[in-house]
């Protein structure tokens, strides 16, 4: 059977993320370039040639560390930061044990040490490495060739063979996520498996979590969660730390099948709570090119969490806050209220290139601050929408703005094109609500939906228009395509809602129809305008664009004849709604697929969050209460109590199948509300929680603040193991030695978001040499051959997250 290795990765991950606030000090000099390319670099093992101490049988190197792996032990070396720009000499038999520093003069921060150790494991264990990688690695150390090192191999894995009776360990990982596989025979024993930490005091806790207690900080191991695949249907595996002597722990299991695998599936990275005393709900997560996560929502606690604030106090009942993560989770960059003497609450949220944080919502107060304002005073009703941006260090709001009428205005979405041009997206029933450009340039009665494009300046409307009928609309979700379509969806109740193109031209029936819609970027043409829904109550309430200008649509539905095509669940599965997810072509004529997402449960199933990557799978989020909804390699896979839990659920690119589907919750209320990627295929989750005990992971906040609800946070990392999608012929070159760096074009087509590119050059005298990275499209890479390099060939091996099909060429240009 398999028992998967996040009881170890769990452990690893830790130091992982103080790793990496290590690592961008430490690489600052070497430029962003640099940076970003080992960031993203897989985790690569080097044999052991003789250039560090013989009983070390591999070793691996990260931004700020390096890892050893003995016959029984596991050692990290963290690096501080050294004045001294001498490298750092690699660990020999006189030193493995107290690595140096950077040259005996270097003056530099406590160097950090962790060793975990494998209790009465099999020190003859057979050690290997698997799956070697393109290129070697060479140490041309001081003057003496003799204690050079060169052809070193380099493997994605490492496997101990019988490590224990039956039981054999795998190493593997990208430099984000260290992972380990434990596998065992049937009939292996797990309670061999020992692990023991050199310098630090154990206890479990209540929730058979393990407290690791340093001189400095206390680390908390969550308990492992498990589970087996049996004939279909998954049974969740009881399991926790136990102390088997003061340093040293194993695990407990309950009762499980031996002869079936066990899976742990996705990893949580980490998951905290965010809030204080009273209520605060997030509503829009956002993430910047460098992982750093931006939060936005509403708060009434006078004692949220504030960190370098922009407005330190609450300013009414409700206030906007908005948050910005590092990118470990670890610590926040900055925390801010934003508001008036009324409510408010923020509801979209993007950010650019440069890390400038963009928000929409509402606002009842006169007061809201403005700055540089397209509309300086409140239009009038019950609530205005607002449009912000705040700059990269939330210090400065570098324009604010009212947007409204009459009425009563309700920004629901916002999105950003590559030109920092703000679109919104919402409703209102003021007959004056400001309009440009517009397709739809007056309200056709009751609540319209709206679409507003703004400058990148925030100075002006570039377009601004109604989207409704006759009837009532509702808030609009949005997206918007690189070439500047915004794609709209919403509900309606209108009959004569405008449609253009529509793969669905009549109303359904019910209280609420969804609909998709795509405006130019112009804002004065519908490419396409469809209703989508059945003889019941059908809502959209999120949107995404995916590859080719396909359009993913999720919401709930109470239609048993909601349309479906190559569905994954076909039919309606009981309570008062299920969720749906679609997927419509570029023009918007045909379904890809549609489907049911949902359980038996009787309250509404909701999906408010949807995204798609660039391999075109599906991400959605929302909430059930259904015991019995679609689980699959679930990181929780039972329902954790309460009247709703959290849910997170990815579909690959045909909607065939779930990659994986897991509950979130505690046992109180726990709401999932929006989510989306960074560029590795991270996944965030943002929503509200009344629980106590929430599954928290590596948090900011580890306790629930109080009152109704706290905001939570939390990212997966869902197999960062990377896939081979390419391997692009060899070509052959001529030059001359090479005088300056040149450039290795590679073109392909399905180049998606790659965790790391490599590049082997082999020159005519057999030196493999390796070239740098640079991404430049899905249907292009580019790599520097190094200077010195002459006549030869280069092989180029392209790594990805997504499955995907790719053929090509090396075209070299010296």
């Amino acid at each position: 059977m398999r028992y998967l290795g996040l009881l170890f990765a769990l452990f690893l991950s830790l130091f992982a993320h103080s790793l990496r606030s290590q690592s961008d000090t430490l690489n600052a000099t070497a430029g962003q370039r640099t940076a970003q390319t080992s960031r993203n670099l897989p985790l690569s093992f080097e044999a052991n040639g003789g250039q560090t101490e013989s009983q070390v049988k591999f070793l691996s190197r990260g931004n700020g560390y390096t890892l050893f792996l003995t016959s029984t032990e596991v050692l990290l070396a963290f690096c501080g930061r050294a004045e001294s720009k001498r490298e750092e000499r690699i660990p020999t038999a006189a030193n493995f044990h107290n690595p140096p520093a950077r040259g005996a003069e270097a003056k530099r921060r406590p160097q950090t040490v962790v060793r975990m150790k494998l209790l009465d494991a099999n020190p003859h264990s057979r050690v290997e490495g698997v799956q070697q990688l393109p290129g070697k690695n060479n140490y041309f150390i001081g003057n003496d060739p003799k204690k050079w090192r060169t052809n070193v191999s380099t493997y994605a894995k490492v496997r101990y063979t019988n490590i224990y009776p039956g039981v054999d360990l795998v190493y593997y990982g990208t430099q984000r996520q260290l992972e380990y596989d434990f596998i065992l025979a049937p009939g292996a024993d797990p309670n061999r498996i020992v692990l023991a930490f050199n310098g630090a005091r154990l206890r479990p806790d209540g929730a058979g979590d393990l407290v690791l207690s340093t001189e400095s900080r206390e680390i908390h191991l969550h308990r492992p969660r498990v589970y087996q695949e049996i004939n279909g249907t998954q049974h969740e595996v009881e399991a926790r730390y136990v102390l088997r002597s003061e340093r040293a722990a194993g695990f407990q299991l309950a009762a499980y099948d031996i002869h079936s695998p066990l899976i742990i599936d996705p990893i949580l990275v980490y998951s905290t709570y965010l809030g204080g005393s009273g209520t605060d709900r997030s509503f829009a997560p956002a993430v910047d090119k460098n992982g750093n996560v931006y939060v936005t929502g509403e708060t009434n606690s006078v004692n949220f969490p504030t960190t370098n604030p922009l407005q330190p106090a609450l300013g009414g009942g409700l206030d906007v806050f908005v948050t910005k993560l590092n990118e470990s989770g670890s610590s926040v960059v900055y925390s801010t209220y934003i508001g008036g003497l009324g409510d408010e609450s923020a509801l979209g949220i993007a950010v650019d290139a440069s890390g400038n944080a963009y928000l929409s919502g509402r606002t009842a107060s006169i007061n809201f601050p403005t700055a540089n304002a397209l509309q300086t005073a409140y239009g009038g009703g019950s609530s205005d929408c607002f449009v912000a941006k705040v700059n990269e260090t939330g210090s400065m709001l570098v324009y604010s703005t009212y947007l409204g009428g009459s009425g009563q205005d309700e920004c629901f979405d916002l999105r950003l094109d590559t030109v920092a041009n703000a679109y919104v997206s919402g409703r209102t029933n003021s007959t004056d609500f400001p309009t440009a450009n517009a397709v739809q340039p007056a309200n056709a009665g009751g609540f319209d939906a709206f679409v507003a494009k703004l400058n990148a300046a925030g100075s002006a409307l570039i377009y601004s228009t109604y989207l409704g009928g006759s009837g009532n609309e509702g808030s609009a979700a949005l997206a918007v395509d690189g070439d500047g379509n915004a794609y709209v969806a919403a509900n309606t109740s209108s009959a004569d809602f405008p449609t253009v193109n529509p793969l669905q031209a009549a109303y359904g029936g019910g209280l609420n129809d969804a609909f998709v819609a795509k405006l130019n970027p112009s804002g004065t043409q519908l490419v396409y305008s469809t209703y989508l829904g059945g003889s019941d109550n059908d809502l959209a309430l999120a949107v995404a664009v995916g590859p080719f200008g396909f359009a993913y649509v999720a919401g709930r539905t109470s239609s048993m004849d909601f349309p479906t095509a190559n569905p994954l669940q076909r039919t309606y599965a009981g309570g008062p709604s299920d969720c749906f997810v679609a997927k419509l072509n570029e023009t918007g004529s045909m379904l890809l697929y549609s489907t049911y997402l949902g359980g038996s449960g009787n309250q509404n199933e909701n999906i408010f969050g949807i995204a798609a990557d660039a391999a075109g799978n599906a991400y959605v989020s929302g909430f059930t209460n259904s015991l019995d909804f679609p689980i699959v390699n679930a990181f929780q896979p039972s329902y954790g109590g309460g009247n709703f839990d959290a849910f997170t659920a990815k579909l690959n690119a045909t909607g065939s199948a779930l990659v994986y589907s897991t509950y979130l919750g505690g046992s109180g209320e726990d709401r999932g509300d929006y989510i989306v990627l960074d560029a590795v295929g991270n996944v965030y989750m943002i929503g509200w929680t009344a629980s106590s005990d929430f599954p928290t992971r590596n948090p900011i906040q580890a306790t629930f603040g109080g009152g109704a609800f706290d905001a939570f946070v939390v990212k997966l990392s869902v197999d960062d193991r990377p896939t081979t999608i390419a391997i692009v012929s060899a070509a052959s070159f001529n030059t001359s030695p090479v005088a300056s760096e040149s450039i290795v074009t590679a073109f392909g087509v399905g180049f998606v978001n790659p965790v790391a590119t490599t590049v082997t050059v082999k020159d005519s005298s057999g030196t493999e040499r390796s070239a740098t990275v640079f991404f430049v499209s899905e249907n292009q890479i580019n790599f520097q051959i190094p200077q010195g390099t002459v006549s030869g060939t280069a092989t180029v091996t392209v790594f990805d997250h997504n499955a995907a099909i790719a053929m090509g060429s090396v075209q070299i240009t010296p």
